[in-house]
């Protein structure tokens, strides 16, 4: 069986102890009743891996002794997302898919059809919310690396976003149920980074797709059914995990320690 992956920051050294105290401690000891001589695996959340065997149990507390560390290589190219928000519960099942499917980062977007409207404290709790719902599907899906969950972005805060991807030589894809251009003709296989954009419900709106493409994006077709805004992300990332060299990493697996 697996070994239960939590997180820690800063990882100890091979032979030293690692404590999981906080919430951390509390689903390791009281909710996974986890006990002394059970294997757990700890993550940093920047790539950093630690194999580590519990010693001691106290009520929602743990300490282990690390017997092995390595750093995991970022999957590439990396893929960063744009989500426009959407409405009700899917907006946490879009994060956690494209989450659970590996995505890089997240950028949240108040696109102009969102029927969901962050603004002001909604804003900071919803970010909060989506960095919440990534960290637990990291922790599920057993990642080192937790995506980055950015701030609110405008339009024309993803317009800069995108500008600056292509500059730096990446791909930008446009999921639109419209696009001439099919999403597997991109070179995906030829860049290190990758932006995905994936409108709200009701579309991206005509003015913001010419903005986009302006700035330098590509919009496309991923497939020929139309998906949920919740689901896009996650099945395009299946597709660039196919197309490139993304899903060629192995799971999580330890060398020779430090």
């Amino acid at each position: 069986m697996a070994a239960t992956v939590f997180f820690l920051n800063p990882l100890p050294a091979v032979g030293g102890t690692a404590v999981l105290d906080g919430k951390e401690g509390h689903h390791a000891a009281t909710v996974r009743r986890i006990r002394v001589g059970e294997r757990i695996v700890l993550s940093d959340g920047e790539g950093g891996i630690a194999e580590t065997v519990v010693t001691g149990v106290e009520r929602e507390r743990l300490e282990m002794t690390v017997e092995a560390r390595m750093e995991a290589a970022r999957p590439s190219p990396t893929v960063g997302l744009v989500q426009a928000l959407p409405k009700a519960e899917r907006s946490e099942l879009a994060v956690e898919l494209a989450t659970e499917a590996g995505i890089d980062s997240i950028v949240p977007w108040q696109s102009s059809r969102c029927v969901a409207r962050w603004e002001g404290p909604k804003a900071v709790k919803g970010v909060t919310r989506w960095r919440g719902v990534v960290a637990a599907a990291s922790k599920q899906s057993r990642r080192a690396y937790v995506p980055e969950v950015a701030e609110l972005h405008s339009t024309a805060d993803v317009l800069k976003r995108v500008r600056a991807v292509v500059d730096r030589g990446g791909i930008v894809a446009v999921l639109h149920e419209s696009a001439a251009e099919k999403f597997s003709a991109l070179k995906f296989r030829e860049v290190a980074e990758v932006l995905l954009v994936v409108g709200p419900e009701g579309g991206i709106d005509d003015k913001e797709i010419a903005k986009l493409t302006e700035a330098g994006a590509v919009p496309v077709l991923l497939g020929p059914t139309v998906l949920r805004t919740s689901t896009a992300a996650a099945v395009a990332l299946g597709a660039i995990g196919v197309l490139t060299d993304r899903w060629n990493h192995a799971p999580l697996n330890f060398g020779s320690p430090e």
